[in-house]
C-alpha cells in the first residue's frame, strides 16, 4: 500500500536515528517521547493519539494528545476510547490461556472436540493453528467486508461451504474465521458469552474500567472519532487529500478478532498484569510470544494470537490492528510501548520502535502485516 510506505518513508527522513536515553533515565526518555510524539503527529496528520510506555512492570508514561473530534474541537483525553481493531486477537490468545490453565481447552486438540456442526475439511484443525493462523480455513471477510455482503449469519454459511485454502498447519494465513471459531469456543468452555469472559478474567483483574467492545456505528460515550487520508470511493483520481470519517463494521461474532475499545492506561495496565504473570503463568506468555511451527518445520509469523515481529538477537511481539493501533513488547527488555490513533494509515507499529530506542532499546520497525492494514469492513464516506 503506498499509504503505509509513505508512513515509513516520512518516519525514517524526520527522524534517521534515535538518541539513546541513558540507562535509568526516564525523565529524559519520556521527554524525547513528547517530542516525537508532537513531530510524528504533525508529519503524519494524525489528529488524536494516546501513548503508554511499560518499564519493569511499571507505567512511566502516559498522555494524550491532540483531538478526538476535529469538527467539534474535542480534545483527546487520557479517557477517550480508541478501536484495538486486530490486537484485540492478543486478548483472545490470552482468554484461550486461561481456560487452557483451567483445563478447560486443549490447545492441541481438534476443534471439534469443542464444536459441533463443522464442515468435514475443519474438523481436524488444532486450537493453536486457530491462534496462529495456520488453520488453512477461508475468510469470514473478503474485500467489501462479511462475504456476500449481508448478515454475519449469511456470512457464515457462505464460509462454510468454501473449500479450504490450505492443509492445517501447512502455511501461515491471516483472517478472520479463526477467532470466530475461538469466540465460539471461549463461550462454549467458559459458560459465558465471549466479551462478558474476557471483561471478567482480563478488564476486572487487571484493571481496565474503559474498556468495553463494539464499532463505530454503536453509541459509546468517550469514543474517538476515526478518520482518513485515504481517496473517497467518488473522488477524481487527481483529487486532493482530504480528512474523512472511516467508519468499520464489527458485528459480535468478529468481535474476538478486532471488536475492542480502550485506552492507552487501560492497555499498559493490561501489559503489567500480563508480564506479572497475573492473567496467565509465565509459560502460557512463553508459548504465546513463540511461533507456530509449521509442518516443514519452519516458523509461522504468528506466536497464539500475538505477531513475533522477532525472535533473536532481542525479542519483539505485538499486537496491531486497523492501520492505526499498535503495542510492541520488548520482553527481553522489560519494556512495552502502547501508541493508539483515531487515524487509519497511521501504522504506529512502524514508529514505535523509535520510541523503544530512547527508554535503551535498539529494534528494527517491523513490516507492515496484514493485521495492521485497514479492516475491509471500513470505508472512507
Amino acid at each position: 500500500m503506498r499509504s503505509t510506505r509513505r508512513v515509513i518513508m516520512i518516519v525514517a527522513l524526520l527522524f534517521p536515528l534515535a538518541v539513546h536515553a541513558q540507562a535509568g533515565n526516564v525523565d529524559t526518555a519520556n521527554q524525547q517521547t513528547r517530542q516525537f510524539i508532537g513531530q510524528t503527529m504533525d508529519a503524519l496528520r494524525i489528529p488524536g493519539l494516546q501513548i503508554a510506555v511499560v518499564q519493569d512492570g511499571k507505567v512511566v508514561l502516559s498522555e494524550s494528545h491532540g483531538l478526538a473530534n476535529v469538527e467539534n474541537k474535542l480534545p483527546t483525553t487520557r479517557a477517550t476510547r480508541f478501536p484495538l481493531n486486530s490486537a484485540t486477537k492478543s486478548f483472545t490468545a490470552v482468554a484461550m490461556m486461561q481456560l487452557a490453565e483451567a483445563g478447560k481447552v486443549n490447545l492441541d486438540a481438534p476443534i471439534s472436540a469443542y464444536l459441533a456442526d463443522l464442515p468435514d475439511a475443519w474438523r481436524g484443525v488444532r486450537v493453536r493453528q486457530l491462534l496462529a493462523h495456520t488453520s488453512g480455513l477461508p475468510d469470514i471477510l473478503d474485500a467489501q467486508g462479511l462475504l456476500g455482503g449481508g448478515t454475519e449469519a449469511a456470512a457464515w454459511t457462505a464460509v462454510t461451504q468454501r473449500p479450504v485454502d490450505a492443509a492445517p498447519g501447512t502455511r501461515f494465513t491471516y483472517n478472520q474465521t479463526n477467532y470466530v471459531l475461538l469466540a465460539r469456543i471461549i463461550a462454549a468452555q467458559s459458560a459465558m458469552p465471549y466479551d462478558r469472559y474476557v471483561a471478567t478474567r482480563q478488564f476486572d483483574l487487571a484493571g481496565m474500567p474503559s474498556s468495553t467492545f463494539g464499532d463505530s456505528y454503536d453509541l459509546i460515550a468517550n469514543s474517538a472519532t476515526i478518520y482518513s487520508w485515504f481517496p473517497r470511493r467518488t473522488d477524481a483520481p487527481d483529487a486532493a487529500p482530504r480528512l474523512s470519517h472511516w467508519f468499520y463494521d464489527m458485528t459480535p461474532g468478529l468481535w474476538a478478532g478486532g471488536g475492542m475499545l480502550t485506552t492507552g492506561d487501560d492497555v499498559a495496565q493490561w501489559l503489567v498484569a500480563l508480564t506479572g504473570n497475573r492473567l496467565v503463568n509465565a509459560a502460557s506468555t512463553r508459548r504465546m510470544w513463540t511461533p507456530e511451527r509449521l509442518d516443514d518445520g519452519s516458523d509461522g509469523a504468528w506466536g497464539a494470537g500475538w505477531a513475533v515481529l522477532q525472535r533473536a538477537p532481542q525479542r519483539q511481539v505485538a499486537g496491531m490492528g486497523g492501520a492505526r493501533s499498535a503495542f510492541i513488547v520488548y520482553p527481553d527488555q522489560g519494556l512495552a510501548i502502547v501508541v493508539l490513533t483515531n487515524l487509519v494509515g497511521a501504522n504506529p507499529q512502524t514508529f514505535i520502535p523509535r520510541i523503544a530506542a530512547f527508554y535503551g532499546v535498539d529494534a528494527p520497525a517491523p513490516a507492515i502485516s496484514r493485521a495492521a492494514r485497514p479492516s475491509p469492513a471500513g470505508s472512507r464516506r
